[in-house]
């Protein structure tokens, strides 16, 4: 077993192994690894801890925080870390486990955003022709979602405080995500299966299928998931939060090109409802980092979402 306390980071090729989602993109910078090298050590004995106890010598990390703030590249700097360390490591991509294909996933999401909307407007008494004839124009413009129409257009406030409560109930939810899985695979892994089927998911519908993949060597399995510390899935060990605000997820998002909508006052509601999600949830992290790569505590991480 690896020493945490003497721990320094390996040299890193150009290109190491990453998550398993079909066509992602990892950039690995220097943030990236200076968050990795800060929190390694600290992650490497709570490890061994677990390890210990874990009858088949093995431990499941999840590095969770809002999409596009570096989930895989910090995860796949962790993962070669412990298998530098003679800890086999494989990194898993949550990505790959809505119900649905993202073409049709986003679609549901607009779909029960705009329902949810209409149906507030109807239960507050002012859905009418010529409210739905506005709908239909701004759906065509994607603006429905856009704060600023609401100056236009007052009950427009209305249809979006309605359709975005639908949407939370949705977004991350096992409605949208499939846990059950999830859990699955973690329990196979943790009960010392040698093979596990994963799921491979692209953008369109043609792009899914199945692996058998080899765990015989594995000692740490590391989700890197938005969702990774959600109550509705079981097995993780060390949860791992690395925060940021809605504004620099949307950023990065935009530079990784994983959709053609980042900027849409749509993609915004969901980057925030996420958002909320991770904080409900921050509280049963092991570790949470700061964009800058400091440790925080939560009383810490607290204070800083309060700031912002």
């Amino acid at each position: 077993m690896p020493d945490f306390k003497t721990w320094t980071a390996p040299p890193l090729p150009s290109e190491i192994p990453h998550g398993d989602m079909p066509g992602d993109k990892v950039h690995i910078g220097d943030d990236h690894i200076a968050k990795a090298n800060r929190v390694f050590p600290a992650l490497l004995e709570k490890a061994e801890a677990v390890l210990q106890q874990n009858p088949f010598g093995r431990c499941v990390v999840t590095v969770c925080g809002g999409s596009g703030v570096g989930k895989s590249e910090t995860a796949s700097l962790l993962s070669y870390y412990f298998t530098q360390a003679g800890l086999g490591s494989y990194t898993l991509s949550g990505d790959n486990y809505p119900h649905r294909v993202p073409m049709y996933n986003d679609a549901e999401r607009l779909r029960i955003f705009r329902e949810g909307g209409i149906r507030g407007l109807i239960t507050s008494g002012v859905y009418c022709a010529d409210a739905a004839a506005i709908l239909r124009e701004l759906w065509c413009s994607e603006e429905d979602a856009a704060p600023a129409k609401v100056k236009e257009y007052p009950w427009l406030a209305l249809y979006q405080k309605a359709g975005r409560a639908a949407l939370a109930g949705y977004l991350g939810h096992p409605a949208e995500q499939d846990f059950a899985q999830l859990t699955e695979i973690v329990r196979q892994f943790k009960n010392g299966a040698d093979t596990i089927w994963l799921k491979r998911m692209g953008r369109s519908d043609t792009e899914l299928y199945y692996e058998n993949v080899d765990f015989s060597a594995v000692r740490v399995l590391i989700i890197e998931w938005t969702h990774g510390n959600s109550d509705y899935y079981a097995g993780v060990d060390i949860p791992i939060l690395l925060n940021s605000t809605p504004q620099e997820t949307a950023a990065y998002r935009k530079l990784r090109n994983r959709d053609g909508k980042t900027d849409s006052a749509f993609t915004t509601m969901v980057l925030e409802i996420e958002q909320r999600l991770l904080e409900q949830q921050a509280h049963k992290a092991a570790f949470i980092i700061a964009k800058s790569g400091k440790l925080l505590s939560y009383a810490q991480y607290r204070a800083l979402m309060a700031q912002s």
